[in-house]
């Protein structure tokens, strides 16, 4: 194998066999192949893309070039989930005990922020103890006793994504369908899921910006899955404004418990539920949606799904008194409102401006070395479709120092758009793919 041909073979729109895939990428992390010969690769399929068998050869070689979870043990179908992040998107911390209250058995790997949108471990992490550093025998060891482990990734699994990654940010290949959806479904796999269930977003605060652009994501995505063997559902949800009403890290755990307590916005639930039961079917702990959604309803109602939580947050070192006592949580010096210049109908709020200025606080990461301040963030009392009067407040700024505060306060009345009438709203789920759909 020549990486020259390879490459040559890649630009003029041929098919790689799965055996080129492998040799050329374990030569690149043999350090056989120089990184600009890798780039010209990468370049080579953003423009000529991938076939799904490529797709799924990519991904698998990538899931091989590391560890793997083996979840076999913990007996039936281990299932998972992952978003392809928004803003104020919470929906692991209320979905996992959810689901593992209603029957299913769920290890978790999450990652931490970056931009505008957030990271299920920095939320986490703002619950005072709360270790997200676990080994891969306590973690099993934790799913066997309560069902349930939501803990960050190791540097060992799926090494090859890190470095592939690190070309394409360089390189300007970061957008290419096939190269996100092999990074993100080699991880999903090399964390155990043999069901997988995708929250792919779009809208102002997603990644897919176009409903387009999701739908071509989630069917790769659910492609590769089937390719290699795993029921995969991809449901495309949407990101046009915030999830639920609060953006950051300890406001967004708040609004979990809240949620978990039968307390929580209506999207933020509806979604987790929605989710959740496509979970449940993949996991065979239930036999349709409609059965799933019941029981789902039911440990919210019946606090089944807050008393899981409060037993991971116990298992993982944090302090469970937050459950009960929010304000346990990190808190921020200054509450300023965000006052609405006139009066009206949200008609709409840019999500990405939101996730911008939650992070301008300190509640997200510019660059990867960045310190999270887990107590910043906004709280949003009106959403798209509700009315406000001139002077009353638009939203809550959650600040530690005054002047940011003030930015952010600037940044959030730019976001939102009022209109004499109500618009007419988007769907929360746009569309459903694959195995549940």
């Amino acid at each position: 194998m020549h990486p020259y041909q390879l490459i040559l073979k890649k630009r003029d729109g041929g098919e790689l066999s799965p055996e080129e895939i492998e040799a050329l990428l374990g030569a690149y992390l043999r350090e056989e192949i120089a990184d600009y010969q890798m780039s010209a690769f990468l370049m080579a399929v953003f423009f000529r893309g991938m076939s799904p068998r490529e797709t799924a050869a990519l991904t698998m070689a990538m899931v091989r070039s590391g560890e793997t979870l083996d979840l076999e043990a913990l007996g039936g179908v281990p299932v998972d989930k992952h978003s392809t992040g928004g803003v104020g998107d919470k929906t692991s911390l209320v979905l996992i005990p959810l689901v593992a209250a209603a029957g299913a058995r769920v290890a978790k790997l999450s990652g931490r922020g970056l931009g505008h949108t957030g990271g299920t471990i920095d939320k986490l992490e703002s619950i005072p103890g709360f270790r997200t550093d676990l080994s891969r025998e306590r973690m099993l060891d934790q799913v066997r006793r309560i069902g349930c482990a939501l803990a960050g990734q190791t540097a060992d699994l799926v090494p090859a994504d890190k470095r592939l990654y690190a070309l394409r940010d360089v390189t300007a290949t970061v957008e290419s369908i096939p190269l996100i959806a092999a990074s993100i479904m080699s991880k999903k796999i090399a964390g155990g899921a043999r069901g997988i269930v995708l929250d792919v977003k779009t809208g102002s605060g997603a990644f897919m910006k176009t409903l387009e652009d999701a739908r071509d994501l989630a069917e790769a995505m659910v492609a590769i899955g089937h390719e290699v063997g795993r029921r995969t559902v991809a449901v495309i949800s949407d990101m046009d404004q915030p999830l639920g009403r609060t953006v950051g890290n300890a406001v967004e755990v708040e609004e979990a418990i809240a949620t978990l307590q039968g307390r929580g916005p209506q999207d933020l639930t509806e979604l987790c539920v929605a989710l959740g039961s496509h979970m449940l079917v993949l996991a065979g702990s239930e036999a349709s949606r409609d059965a799933a959604e019941e029981r789902l309803r039911r440990a919210l109602e019946d606090g089944l799904a807050l008393e899981r939580l409060r037993k991971m947050i116990a298992a993982q070192g944090g302090d469970v008194r937050v459950v009960d006592d929010p304000g346990l949580l990190p808190q921020a010096r200054h509450v300023l409102p965000v006052a609405a210049a006139r009066g009206g109908v949200v008609a709409g709020i840019d999500a990405e401006a939101i996730g911008l200025a939650a992070m301008s606080l300190g509640a997200g990461r510019a660059r990867k070395e960045d310190r999270i301040d887990p107590a910043v963030g906004i709280r949003l009392e009106r959403k798209v479709g509700e009315k406000v009067g001139a002077g009353e407040p638009l939203a809550s700024v959650l600040a530690h120092d005054e002047a940011r505060g003030a930015e952010a306060v600037r940044r959030v009345r730019e976001a939102y758009r009022l209109a004499r009438s109500a618009p007419t709203p988007r769907p929360l789920i746009h569309a459903v793919l694959g195995d549940a759909a």
